[in-house]
């Protein structure tokens, strides 16, 4: 069973307050008023009884109740201060929170989103921390423990006015406000836990449902409507189940919360009254004694609460600092070596050889390879093979663990990995587009282009006939992924993004496998425009679209098993015939058909 959270590990939070001292010590004086004001409210209540009504007086129970009507006022715009304040503390402090948690993720390696076992947990958990904890945190600095500090200080003084008031008295209730708050502690634990476990029913229904929506294409085209409806209705019953015992347990803590209090109460009055008809203390005395206890046993039943709050914030802080704290692997050096200006583009890799964490195998086994300024280059090969791990060794999401990797000569390990990407460009399979207009996504490579310059970048990709065509034309909304695009309109995009960068180093990763194929013509055509003047890895399992690349690199199992041209490769590369024939056919004579274009 893991440890509960330590809640000495929000002082470390508390560095990110140091900014807003000013309203901080505002925030502690308001309450320090408030508290106060509700303290003499029982001094009021005492004079009022005792010197007004008592000794029916007119006079002194309007200046008696003058001043419990200041020391209201007083209260109400302490109260109304420190409210604001502590909720604006709060909201600084998870905003702020937020941007440090998510600057320092952006710094981390993709390897530290796709892990789905690791500590991480994977990038919709780490979205959740982001979002769910920070608000967590908001409530807790924002409410909880501005309540916490007002209730200890009201429960110091109304002991303190007790004792004051009547030292015998006192005992008892010191006596009886443990015996009264212990069975709401109990209680209160049991219905915090409930609480939880409703809370994970609600968010598995979300997360049910969701799923569901997204794939709802997929759900009606296999006719799984029944089992989902199934399903679904078995986790709202669950969901029902633990809300109803969890409702079970606070009517029991209401109750018996109540029946603590009055009881109290009573006894305190029985006891109290006893006192006044012997003339030991006046009525005035007695209520406000009674006041004083009943705010001290709300204190301590509020303070009970509120650790609970503090144990979920610590929870919530710790899996936070464990993302601040975690290092990215990926970094550059203290002293970065500056790429050559204009860069050639010319790529070696010396020995390389790298597998995956939590793998056996390894997905690069002692790769040598030299790519020239300007050369075409195909990878080619079985999935498996190692071919989009070599690209990802070049962007520098991974490190090698054996071997080096050049870009014009120098170790990739030498430069910062910004100025690496930034002269690389990459057309993925399934490009990812953002929410918002085309123009934006487009900038994504370069934010000050101008109208004009996207317009010759699309043109360029074939995309500006379909982007004129939309509704607003670049301000048009793609919305979340581009899902208002083809598959083929989203690739023509992407590879506008690639020109407006002006990379010097091509990277297309399979960018024509899923379209049909007048998107393809098109697509193809867009990146014969891209990759004149640059060096380019083509990943491709069709080989229609790479037979006329200056240089094919066959891979597998991780190894670089064969290099050349088409034709020669036909002859000398058994694996690359295999799948030259899969693709192609046999010729009757023993040629390859269906390949006009193949030299």
């Amino acid at each position: 069973m893991s440890q509960p959270p330590d809640p000495r590990i929000l002082l470390r939070l508390l560095g990110l307050l140091c900014p807003y001292r000013g309203r901080l010590l505002l925030a502690g004086l308001a309450l320090l008023l408030a508290a106060s004001s509700v303290l003499l409210l029982g001094q009021g209540l005492r004079l009022v009884i005792d010197q007004g009504f008592l000794a029916e007086d007119r006079t002194r129970l309007n200046q008696a109740l003058g001043l419990m009507l200041a020391v209201v006022a007083v209260l109400a715009m302490a109260s109304a201060l420190r409210y604001y304040l502590v909720t604006w503390i709060g909201e600084r402090l998870a905003a702020d929170l937020r941007r440090q948690v998510f600057d320092h993720l952006l710094d981390l390696e993709p390897g530290f989103f796709e892990s789905s076992a690791g500590e991480s947990g994977g990038a919709g958990e780490i979205t959740s921390r982001l979002t769910a904890d920070t608000s967590v945190l908001q409530s807790l600095f924002g409410s909880s423990i501005s309540l916490a500090l007002r209730n200890l200080l009201m429960l110091i003084g109304a002991v303190a006015l007790m004792l004051v008031t009547q030292p015998w008295l006192s005992a008892i209730v010191l006596v009886g406000i443990p015996a009264t708050v212990l069975p709401i502690l109990w209680f209160g634990r049991r219905v915090r836990r409930l609480s939880r476990f409703s809370q994970d029913r609600v968010a598995e229904l979300g997360r049910y449902a969701g799923e569901a929506l997204a794939g709802i294409r997929t759900v009606q085209a296999f006719t799984h409507e029944t089992q989902d409806r199934q399903a679904y209705g078995a986790r709202v019953e669950d969901a029902f189940a633990t809300a109803v015992a969890r409702t079970r347990q606070r009517a029991w803590l209401t109750g018996i919360a109540m029946l603590a209090v009055f009881a109290a109460v009573g006894v305190m009055l029985w006891q109290g009254g006893q006192a006044v008809l012997a003339g030991r203390m006046s009525a005035g005395e007695l209520s406000a004694f009674v006041f004083y206890a009943v705010l001290a046993a709300g204190a301590v039943a509020t303070l009970a609460e509120v650790a609970g709050d503090v144990q979920r914030g610590a929870g919530a802080a710790e899996r936070l600092l464990e993302l601040l704290e975690a290092c990215p692997v990926i970094r550059a050096p203290a002293h970065p070596v500056p790429l050559p200006r204009p860069l050639a583009g010319a790529i070696h890799l010396e020995d390389v050889s790298f597998t995956y964490p939590g793998r056996d195998s390894p997905a690069l086994q002692a790769v040598d390879l030299e790519i020239c300024p300007g050369e075409r280059v195909a990878l080619v090969g079985p999935s498996g093979a190692g071919k989009s791990t070599l690209l990802a060794l070049l962007l520098r999401f991974h490190d090698p663990d054996l071997g080096i990797l050049r870009l014009d000569g120098i170790d990739l390990r030498d430069l910062a990995p910004r100025e690496l990407r930034a002269a690389l460009g990459l057309v993925a399979q399934e490009p990812v587009l953002f929410t918002g207009s085309v123009a934006e996504n487009l900038r994504f490579a370069r934010p000050t282009a101008s109208l004009e310059e996207l317009r010759r970048a699309t043109r360029d990709a074939n995309a500006l006939a379909f982007i004129e065509t939309l509704p607003r034309g670049f301000d048009t909304s793609l919305g979340p992924g581009g899902v208002q695009l083809s598959g083929g309109q989203r690739q023509r995009l992407a590879i506008a993004r690639a020109l407006l960068k002006e990379p010097r180093v091509l990277l297309l990763d399979e960018a024509t496998s899923a379209l049909d194929a007048q998107s393809e013509r098109l697509v193809q055509q867009a990146l014969e425009r891209l990759m004149v003047g640059r060096t380019s890895l083509v990943i491709a399992h069709r080989l229609a679209t790479v037979v006329a690349a200056d240089r094919l690199l066959v891979m597998d199992q991780g190894r670089l098993v064969a290099s050349g041209r088409h034709a020669e490769l036909l002859e000398s590369s058994p694996l690359y015939r295999h799948l030259a024939e899969l693709q192609f056919g046999r010729h009757p004579a023993g040629g390859l058909a269906n390949s006009p274009s193949l030299p």
